[in-house]
């Protein structure tokens, strides 16, 4: 062989080993939207593209966020809530026009490269008390039908996101992983169609939760970075927990004859505040250990390989439900404004997490407790109750970035939550003889004071038009005679 052809071979598996590593690193984040002050899709979109972020989970199917992902290259699984399940189960027509209207458009007239249909949100949870359990599986198969009639069944396969509740074990061995006995014919009926029409199995999981929910679970066991005393499963070696899930649902589909169904980490991640495990330093410990456990293609001990997984999640959201814990509205390695909470390296990425490009902010002024205020005013706990029923408070509290401050920097903080999510309006920080605006942050140690991003509703340092001002006015005033 020639110097010429050499040099071409040689350089071609140099691009072959190139693409192998990028592939290698792939990660996906979920993209949660429910936010008092939600970025720009654009900007979203940006930032995923910027990290390196290859793949995105959305919740559901809204154009605008499908629209900013036309051309960009990422691969899409768009949702669909749990309270539309029962429509699309009893209707092949509404999962047709569902299918035509999130799904066909977009692929096929928009550029968008959707890969995946998510039917239904954890819809097995033992908290939903079966609310879903006779329409989840119709409504997949609607959806699976709708999507060969429109022509891309091969290219959109289906999915049903669960969270790992839907098996156990009668140990701490995975071996001795099944389904759940309630709902265990069911979840075969559902990964026969899956493997008929060569869809994943999605599943959710969550370490911390495990530490959340039992206090004597082994602490060290939900990292990835030494645990000393591991499990050995007949050979098998577990020194982490992810592990040790994962494997125990290979060993329920393998049970029930389908061990080589595809697997999708849907959701993994750590929340930085709201319960005092829940900080920077363990969701950095986590979510690295986590990048650095699957970067070599190591997989797991009963299913080495890549792993397909997708981190929770991309972005703060303050709007969350908070009934599972007041952590729910802290899981994005990125606050609410784009901005990194911390070093991460996703894959290729070396240098650490890009932040949001081109995001404005409101001006910087905050509302805090008066110095001449009296904290013995009969007035402050109520005020502080308001403030914090319709703001996020939930860095407030034990084991909380905020857990240090005292008392007035406590009710600033509540009064501040309030006067940013309304967007700096004046009537927003009129808390009757208690409240003052100021342009020095109060911001104390890890314990962040917002300020919170323009957005369409908040253009002119956050002034909305004066028929709402005054409105909100009056409802300060009332409140003052609560």
């Amino acid at each position: 062989m020639g110097l010429l052809g050499l040099n071409f071979v040689m350089g071609t598996k140099i691009l072959m080993l190139f693409m192998m590593v990028n592939t290698v690193h792939s990660i996906g984040a979920n993209w949660g939207t429910q936010a008092t002050h939600p970025l720009p899709p654009s900007t979203v979109v940006k930032l995923l593209k910027d990290n390196g972020i290859q793949k995105v989970k959305l919740f559901d199917a809204e154009s605008n966020f499908l629209n900013a992902l036309r051309g960009s290259g990422i691969e899409v699984m768009v949702g669909i809530p749990n309270d539309m399940l029962y429509t699309l189960a009893n209707s092949p027509a509404a999962a047709e026009r569902w299918v035509e209207r999130n799904v066909s458009l977009h692929v096929l007239s928009n550029s968008v490269d959707i890969r995946y249909v998510a039917v239904g949100n954890e819809p097995f949870l033992s908290t939903f008390n079966g609310t879903y359990l006779s329409t989840t599986f119709p409504a997949l198969q609607n959806i699976q039908e709708a999507l060969i009639k429109a022509g891309i069944g091969n290219r959109v396969k289906v999915t049903i996101p669960l969270n790992a509740d839907v098996y156990q074990s009668s140990t701490e061995q995975p071996s001795t992983g099944d389904f759940r006995p309630d709902i265990r014919d069911l979840m075969v009926e559902i990964i026969s169609f899956m493997s008929l029409h060569a869809a994943p199995f999605t599943v959710n999981i969550y370490p911390f939760i495990s530490l959340y929910n039992d206090a004597n679970f082994p602490f060290d066991y939900a990292f990835f970075d030494g645990y000393s005393s591991p499990i050995n499963d007949n050979g098998n070696i577990y020194t982490n927990v992810f592990d040790a899930n994962y494997d125990t649902l290979v060993w329920a589909l393998q049970k029930n004859g389908f061990g080589n169904l595809s697997i999708i980490v849907g959701e993994i991640g750590w929340p930085t505040d709201g319960d005092q495990n829940a900080n920077m330093r363990l969701a950095q410990r986590f979510n690295q250990g986590f990048m650095s456990h699957i970067s070599g293609n190591r997989g797991t001990p009963m299913r080495p390989g890549p792993v397909d997984a997708y981190l929770f999640s991309l972005i703060d959201e303050d709007a969350k439900s908070i009934q599972p814990g007041n952590f729910e509205r802290h899981w994005g390695i990125f606050y609410f404004d784009g901005t990194p909470k911390y070093n991460l390296r996703l894959g290729g990425n070396l240098g650490g997490l890009i932040p949001a490009s081109n995001v404005r902010h409101l001006p910087r002024r905050w509302c805090v407790l008066s110095p001449s205020a009296n904290l013995q005013d009969p007035q402050v706990i109520p005020s502080v109750s308001y403030a914090c029923s319709r703001a996020d408070c939930t860095s407030l509290g034990y084991g909380t970035s905020c857990q240090n401050l005292n008392a007035q920097q406590n009710i600033s903080y509540a009064f501040n939550s309030y006067y940013q999510e309304k967007n700096q309006l004046d009537s927003a920080c009129r808390f009757p003889n208690l409240s003052v605006i100021m342009k020095n942050d109060p911001s104390v140690g890890e314990c962040r004071f917002k300020i919170m991003i323009q957005t369409s509703n908040s253009r002119n340092g956050g002034f909305l038009s004066e028929p709402v001002n005054m409105l909100l006015q009056v409802i300060m005033l009332l409140f003052t005679f609560l």
